[in-house]
C-alpha cells in the first residue's frame, strides 16, 4: 500500500469533506493566519470569546492538504465553548503524539484518526495548522479581554 493510500484513508476524507465553520467572522475579538514552511498549507482562524472566557464564535479558512483539513473538521467540532487553554492543551498534546512522545493524542476527541500519519514528519505541520491558529487566536481574544474587576464605575 502507498504512502497516499494509508495516510489518505476513508476517514480522512470524509472529514476533509466536511469541514464545520468554515469561512471568516465579521470583526472577530482575534484572528490568527498560520502557514507551513513544509507545504504551503494556510490556516486563518477567527474567534469570539463569552464573558466566561470560552469560544463563543469561531470560523476559519483553510487552504490544506486533506490531512490539514481534517484536523480541522476535528477542531471544529469541539471549538464551541472550549477555553483557550482547552485549544492550547489540544494542540500541544496532538504535536507530542504525532513526535512519537505520547501514546494518545490527548482529550480532544477523534484525533486517533492520524496514527497512520505519526510516521511521516512532513506531514505533521499540516496536521497540526488548524489547532495552532485556533490556539493563537483563542490566546489573543483571551488576553485582550478586560477582567470585570478592571472596569471602574
Amino acid at each position: 500500500m502507498s504512502m497516499s493510500a494509508t495516510l489518505y484513508n476513508t476517514a480522512i476524507l470524509r472529514l476533509a469533506a466536511a469541514v464545520p465553520l468554515a469561512g471568516r467572522l465579521d470583526d472577530p475579538q482575534a484572528s490568527v493566519t498560520r502557514v507551513s514552511p513544509v507545504c504551503g498549507s494556510k490556516v486563518t482562524a477567527d474567534v469570539d470569546l463569552d464573558s466566561d472566557g470560552r469560544v463563543a464564535r469561531f470560523a476559519h479558512d483553510v487552504r490544506a492538504c486533506a490531512l490539514g483539513q481534517a484536523s480541522a473538521a476535528l477542531l471544529a467540532a469541539g471549538v464551541i465553548g472550549a477555553k483557550p487553554d482547552d485549544v492550547a492543551t489540544a494542540r500541544d498534546a496532538l504535536a507530542a503524539y504525532l513526535r512519537g512522545d505520547a501514546a494518545t493524542p490527548g482529550a480532544w476527541p477523534g484525533l486517533d484518526v492520524f496514527d497512520l500519519a505519526r510516521p511521516h514528519k512532513a506531514r505533521h505541520g499540516s496536521i497540526l495548522l488548524a489547532f495552532q491558529a485556533a490556539a493563537d487566536a483563542a490566546g489573543h481574544a483571551a488576553a485582550s479581554m478586560v477582567p470585570m474587576t478592571a472596569v471602574r464605575r
